[in-house]
């Protein structure tokens, strides 16, 4: 069954339910993780190794946590010579879009004469990245939030991620956290990596912030240790939505639907449109497609799209660009017959691909733009992930002695009406000459 949502027939309330996503209300699970985060913060390593156990039903009491080097040379030699050009390939563009997005490292501005104000980028010292592994492996993850990590000049990156059935890491993933040029990674995934990664374990160092998407116990931890890290754009369960206005075939806008769709039952994948010819079109098409699809994915966009996603059919492309910006997905696509026309309207997303040749699956791996977004109506205040997550600005001022005076008795008068003696008495002394 595929959900077929009318706007017009819809009232406010119904509307708002529709924009609901998996992780929106996360209340249960996070308090099935608190007892996770507390035993890691408690016990460490040993924890690690028995939630894995429980939970990705893997035994790494032979292995280490952390990933030995030539393992990295072992996954290096079992991966097929297509993917590693592929991921080389993949790894050139996202670095390239990547290194021209860093800022001035330092900057000034006069004020006025004899006074400076201006900001220093620096890289935050710290960083910690997650790659799921639970529905597939992925190392596009792994280039996604490596490389801007590694152009921002992030001193220390380590990489948690989940292990295989037989206790090693997805030999793809390996070799793209070497193209990136990290070292350090760890065979741990779920919320307790998060805790791992917040705390500090044997193994795992403790780092500033925490990066990479997750399903939503990963979501659910990081909320909880909000406050102990910074936990960056919140990348949950994938959301797409396409926004057709009939000009392109119907067979590409049925094909696109399902690539969201077939990340996992808490994914989100809606066709927006004020055509419902072309909706019923679209809608006798799915079954098909999803039926060509290898069992587990074709079980995946039958929940998604009988769940949290279907067929929205609005009453013009106005209403449809409107429904577009409340629902703020992570990822969309314009299918019009020009998309240009419409982009200025698109307000909330984390990401817009544009025409009939540029789908999801090209952002998502060999584009450059980065594909690591804000979920869950996030798109609303957050940003796309960009080497900026990995940076932070410092103020610079700088007043001359003989630029002092002008700044000064605007300083003074605020700081008085605002009740700070001392900060009008630190003017004053200099306004004096005493010191």
């Amino acid at each position: 069954m595929i959900n077929k949502y009318v706007l017009r027939d819809m009232s406010a309330e119904e509307v708002t339910k529709l924009c609901m996503r998996s992780e929106t209300d996360i209340s249960a699970i996070r308090e099935r993780v608190r007892p996770i985060i507390a035993e890691v913060r408690n016990q460490g390593d040993q924890a690690l190794r028995k939630f894995t156990r429980d939970f990705d039903k893997v035994d790494i009491s032979s292995h280490p946590i952390e990933v030995m080097r030539d393992e990295f040379e072992t996954a290096r030699s079992k991966l097929p010579e297509e993917v590693s050009s592929a991921i080389d390939s993949a790894a050139a563009n996202i670095r390239r879009f990547h290194e021209a997005q860093m800022p001035q490292q330092m900057w000034f501005k006069q004020m006025s004469e004899g006074v400076l104000a201006g900001e220093k980028i620096t890289p935050i010292s710290s960083v910690g990245l997650y790659v799921p592994r639970g529905k597939g492996s992925f190392p596009s993850i792994m280039l996604m939030i490596g490389i801007p990590a590694v152009v921002a000049g992030v001193r220390e990156i380590v990489v948690c991620t989940p292990p295989t059935e037989t206790g090693v890491i997805d030999a793809a993933t390996l070799y793209a956290a070497s193209v990136v040029g990290i070292e350090r990674v760890f065979r741990v995934g779920g919320a307790q990596a998060i805790a791992a990664m917040a705390y500090g374990t044997e193994s795992v160092p403790k780092v500033r912030k925490v990066m990479g998407p997750g399903n939503t116990y990963v979501s659910a931890a990081k909320r909880e240790l909000i406050g102990l890290l910074d936990i960056g754009v919140p990348a949950g369960p994938s959301e797409a939505i396409i926004l057709a206005d009939g000009s392109v075939p119907s067979i590409i806008a049925a094909h696109d639907l399902l690539i969201e769709a077939e990340h996992g039952p808490d994914s989100s994948a809606l066709l927006v449109t004020a055509s419902a010819s072309y909706a019923e079109e679209v809608e006798r098409l799915l079954p098909g497609l999803i039926e060509q699809l290898p069992r587990q994915r074709r079980e995946y966009c039958e929940a998604v799209l009988s769940g949290y996603g279907g067929i929205v059919i609005a009453p013009d492309m106005e209403a449809a660009i409107e429904f577009v910006n409340q629902y703020a997905p992570e990822h969309m696509e314009i299918l019009t017959s020009n998309p240009f026309v419409v982009l200025p309207a698109i307000q909330n997303a984390g990401e817009i691909l544009m025409g009939a040749y540029t789908p999801v699956t090209l952002g998502n791996f060999s584009l450059g733009i980065n594909a690591t977004l804000p979920t869950g109506g996030f798109a609303h205040t957050y940003s796309c992930v960009t080497v900026f997550d990995f940076l932070k600005r410092s103020s610079i001022g700088f007043a001359t002695k003989s630029g002092f005076p002008e700044i000064a008795s605007t300083a003074k008068i605020l700081a008085e009406y605002e009740g700070f003696s001392a900060h009008a008495n630190a003017i004053a002394i200099r306004q004096r000459g005493d010191s």
